[in-house]
């Protein structure tokens, strides 16, 4: 379905302590960290076929950072002897701070690590315990000089805000201390109450008060006003590239924009998830349930689907719309058939008069204020 090549994406399923926001799958039984790591190469085994060329390897979790050098390594060698892989591609680590020191990240940076992303979350100390987060901000801070020590040049931070409490005055006087440090890119995203988590369950018994939801969408537009004033261009909708004057340099993720470009990904562990032209597949849920389907000889594969025109041409108006280079209307309508000013002119249209999108004849994009009532923005083209 596409020419470029695709990403791998290596799920880590390890973490220390389970933060009570999070409902990414992970287990904090590190004991069980070599035999993962051994098991690895044989779905890799499974599915070397349905990858032609790679230019990215992602390890997400969970905390990669966990693994030890060593172990990366001999990942991404097993990657190497099955995959054929670009010499310029693009292999992140996720790091957690309090998981690694800077004899750490050089033996990453050797085993073949070139772009990391840091979970820094917070500035603020009261924040991250709040987070359940294993570190302090001075070792999150600390985390990134080291990374920069050890040689990295493409360093992306995470961030959390719109958590309870939290003012416009606090969450910029956070942003401040983060430009400072001038990462390479950084993922801002608002706190999220998932299902099933310890703090849905907060939430539920009245011991932890969200943030309004008006007052969470002043954060929203000032993150953004805040970052591009400081030298940081959005490409998607949580999504900052600092923009480089001097070097014609694209330091957006090259992964991540695989999944909103529906671009061929492989994913490799417990719930992970490929795509693989119009056709989504996922694997088991639970380590468990992973590392018994190998011993057996058995793909660890609990699932697919192969999305209908329809539904494809949803997803391509939602993920385009995340993005703020929005939708190409050309290419909509040569890779559907349809022109998209058939299908979506009226709402598109209706969106425009109320200053929530920028449409022409050849593109269809969120404003700023579209973008920071998404949701119903796309409810409304989907009706």
């Amino acid at each position: 379905m596409t020419a470029q090549p695709a990403g791998i994406y290596i799920h880590v399923p390890f973490c220390r302590a389970k933060c009570p926001y999070c409902d990414f799958y992970s287990v904090t039984a590190l004991d069980r960290i070599d035999a993962f790591v051994k098991a690895l190469p044989t779905e890799m085994d499974m599915q070397r076929h349905r990858i032609s060329l790679a230019d990215t390897v992602y390890f997400g979790g969970g905390t990669p950072s966990l693994l030890s050098a060593r172990r990366i390594e001999r990942i991404l060698d097993e990657v190497h002897a099955r995959f054929a892989v670009t010499k310029d591609a693009e292999v992140t680590l996720e790091v957690n701070p309090g998981t690694v020191g800077r004899l750490d990240l050089d033996a990453f940076r050797r085993a073949g690590v070139n772009r990391l992303n840091i979970g820094l979350q917070s500035t603020d100390d009261h924040i991250l315990s709040f987070l359940g987060r294993i570190h302090s901000a001075d070792t999150g801070i600390a985390t990134y000089r080291h990374a920069r020590d050890a040689g990295f040049d493409n360093v992306g931070l995470d961030l959390i805000y719109a958590v309870p409490g939290q003012t416009r005055k606090a969450w910029e006087a956070e942003m401040a201390k983060v430009v400072e440090l001038a990462p390479e890119h950084l993922s801002c995203y608002t706190l999220t109450i998932e299902a099933g988590t310890p703090l849905a369950r907060w939430v539920e018994e009245g011991r932890v008060r969200p943030l309004d939801e008006n007052i969470a969408g002043d954060l929203f537009s000032a993150t953004a006003d805040f970052l591009e004033a400081h030298g940081y261009k959005q490409y998607e909708i949580s999504n900052y590239a600092r923009v480089c004057k001097t070097e014609r340099l694209d330091l957006r993720s090259r992964h991540n924009r695989k999944y909103w470009n529906f671009v061929d990904y492989m994913g490799f562990g417990p719930n992970a998830h490929s795509l693989s032209g119009a056709t989504r597949r996922w694997n088991c849920s639970t380590l468990d349930e992973y590392m018994d389907a190998l011993q057996r000889g058995a793909s660890p594969e609990a699932g697919r689907e192969t999305l209908t025109r329809e539904q494809q041409i949803l997803e391509a108006v939602y993920l385009g719309l995340r993005q703020t280079e929005g939708i190409d209307t050309k290419l909509f309508s040569s890779r559907f058939q349809s022109d998209f000013n058939d299908l979506f002119g009226k709402q598109a249209a209706q969106l425009a008069a109320e200053g929530l999108i920028d449409a022409s004849a050849e593109q269809v994009r969120l404003t700023r204020r579209g973008m920071r009532f998404m949701e119903s923005v796309v409810q409304i083209m989907l009706e």
